[in-house]
């Protein structure tokens, strides 16, 4: 067993990111956010003007993006560019468009890929992503592949954002969460997909309490915490 690793895949909307804090809290490990380096990456793409498919472009400008993954006293990860908290500026739709765009590029995945093996070689981690059990983490002591139908997860994500006071509507929620789905399922380099020996866990009949208590089932039958 990789530590007490657990790898967390799944698709946009998921829920990954709210139930791996959860977990997180409950069982003593660290949270690692995988898809906020992408984001980081993603935004700094935008604001530089950059197309993020332009493979040669998004490479050239590798050198000068060092997103730094920091944790606050409530053990809360907080994500930062240059200096700057960007942890809530990443979550913005049009970031999470350029984030699905960079993360197809495999000079990308490859600058991000040994930060995020470091943390998991060093830690007893929760990560969280599209590639963990199958690329990052493939000898996690658990793998679980989050998913729910792409309705309920565009309903999940529209109220999150609202919360957050981003204006949106559900269906343009649900338009950007299929465009990235088709994305992330269909890019060259490690695409989405469960790992052979994940277990799935699918929520689409499940509220929060009741995920993640299946959640933490699953953690603690095979982790033995």
């Amino acid at each position: 067993m990789e530590n007490k690793s657990i790898a967390l895949d799944g698709p946009a909307g998921a829920g990954k990111s709210t139930l791996s804090k959860m977990a997180s809290k409950r069982f003593g490990l660290i949270y690692v956010d995988t898809g906020a380096l992408y984001r980081c990456v993603g935004l700094y793409v935008l604001r530089k003007g950059v197309e993020p498919r332009d493979e040669a472009s998004v490479k050239a400008l590798l050198p000068e993006i060092s997103p730094v993954m920091k944790y606050d006293d409530d053990g809360v990860q907080r994500m930062y560019l240059g200096g700057e908290d960007v942890t809530e500026e990443i979550r913005m739709p049009e970031v999470s468009s350029y984030a699905s765009d960079v993360s197809a590029l495999p000079p990308v995945r490859e600058y991000l890929l040994s930060q995020q093996r470091r943390m998991a070689e060093e830690y007893d981690v929760i990560m969280d992503g599209r590639d963990i059990g199958t690329v990052i983490m493939p000898k996690a002591g658990l793998k679980v592949f989050l998913t729910a139908e792409p309705e309920v997860r565009a309903r999940r994500r529209y109220l999150e954002l609202r919360e957050k006071g981003i204006g949106t509507t559900p269906e343009k929620v649900l338009e950007e969460m299929a465009q990235r789905d088709k994305n992330d399922s269909e890019r060259d380099v490690a695409p989405l997909r469960a790992a052979d020996d994940a277990v799935i866990l699918d929520t689409t009949n499940m509220d929060l309490g009741e995920s993640f208590e299946a959640l933490c089932a699953l953690i603690s039958g095979r982790l033995g915490a």
